[in-house]
């Protein structure tokens, strides 16, 4: 008999995958950061140097993730939720703001966004939770409404820095999570009726939302303050055209494009690689995507299943929301492109929740492993009683 390794060869594809995005990223970084780096700190490696150093801290912690089995995470879900919690009021009360918005702790000079870990700890809490109720998760009263209210708190206290986009991912992920899991899809379209008008009302309460719903639908109103972003982000990627001005060669990023860096980072990359390079870089993230996808529906167990959905909605709709803002086909939520943008926070928890994904490939292979092998026992017993 074949000896069966106790743990499974991970997804080598998405490993990859993963690594070469990080090292896009860190270039794209370097590249379209230098001069504002130059302007603001005097130092062109600053920004770079920085996110350096969080791709080397993602690297660790995915291989981390990758070597722990991802069941264990289900007892320790609630405590990482808890944590997150404490976090989210935390920033509220200390926090530093930056453009009227509290979202980010400084911690020895580096500033970290709790909000950015709660997405993954909202999904492996609610894996955790809908694994643990089974049927009864069909049932509103016993099965979604707890899951409701602890959602719910965490959206209130993201919305309260405010966060008007974490908070759309955050619904997403919840929704996506309670699907999988067997909701009852009557109840689901009930929740999804109820969250859109608190959404709406939410994206029109506050002047600046509204200039940027209508610089979304028309940026040339109002080229120089509301649209202004959208506008130099198009300006870019017509630059560009069908091949772009090279690596180092763009324009907009000499202080035209406002946060070329982090939230409009793939205009600078529509602009130096042009139509084709931006059509291979959105092809790799479906690449990463598709593997996700993959191990996630080949989990045998439930909690995997969720959890393998929740961090393939959670990259998806991220990479969604910043390109569609950056082509002017979505409103501008300010949410970064994962694995690309600059960011410490965000770069640290989308490596982690890769290494969940390889975590849990390796249980598939595992098990497929054990399966080939009791076939080929099978096989073999079966020919020697014919002998």
């Amino acid at each position: 008999m074949t000896n069966i390794s106790p743990r499974g060869r991970p997804d080598f594809i998405l490993l990859i995958l993963t690594i070469l995005l990080v090292g896009i990223g860190l270039v794209m970084v370097f590249s379209s950061s230098f001069t504002m780096a130059t302007y603001k700190h005097q130092n062109a490696l600053f920004y770079i140097f920085k996110q350096g150093w969080f791709a080397a801290a993602g690297l660790f912690l995915m291989l981390f993730m990758m070597g722990v089995p991802f069941k264990r995470w289900k007892n320790i879900a609630p405590i990482l939720l808890l944590l997150s919690l404490i976090l989210l009021i935390l920033v509220l009360i200390v926090g530093v703001s930056i453009n009227g918005a509290k979202r980010w702790i400084m911690l020895g000079g580096v500033s970290l966004q709790p909000s950015e870990w709660t997405k993954l700890s909202l999904i492996l809490y609610l894996a955790a939770l809908i694994s643990n109720k089974g049927e009864r998760i069909r049932d509103f009263k016993k099965g979604l409404l707890p899951i409701l209210v602890v959602s719910g708190l965490i959206l209130v206290l993201v919305m309260l820095q405010p966060d008007f986009g974490t908070m759309s991912i955050l619904c997403i992920i919840t929704l996506a999570c309670i699907i999988v899991g067997g909701a009852n899809l009557r109840h689901v379209l009930w929740i999804g009726l109820g969250v859109l008008p608190i959404l709406a009302y939410m994206a029109i309460s506050k002047s600046y939302r509204i200039q940027r719903l209508t610089s979304f639908l028309n940026p040339l109103v109002d080229p120089t303050d509301s649209g202004y972003q959208v506008v130099q982000s198009l300006t870019a990627l017509g630059h560009g055209g069908f091949t772009g001005t090279g690596l180092g060669g763009s324009v907009q990023k000499l202080l035209y494009l406002p946060e070329a860096h982090t939230d409009f980072i793939f205009a600078i990359i529509g602009e130096e690689f042009g139509f084709i390079g931006s059509f291979l870089f959105i092809n790799l993230f479906f690449g990463l995507l598709s593997r996700g996808f993959l191990i996630a529906i080949k989990s045998q167990d439930l909690f995997g299943l969720i959890t393998g959905m929740g961090i393939v909605t959670m990259i998806f709709v991220q990479f969604a929301l910043n390109v569609g803002a950056a082509v002017g086909i979505l409103p501008v939520t300010g949410v970064p492109l994962p694995f690309i943008s600059y960011g410490g926070s965000a770069l640290l928890t989308n490596m982690a929740a890769v290494g969940l994904l390889l975590s849990i490939s390796r249980e598939n292979n595992r098990l497929r492993a054990e399966r080939k092998n009791r076939k080929s026992l099978k096989k073999r017993t079966q020919l020697t009683l014919i002998k």
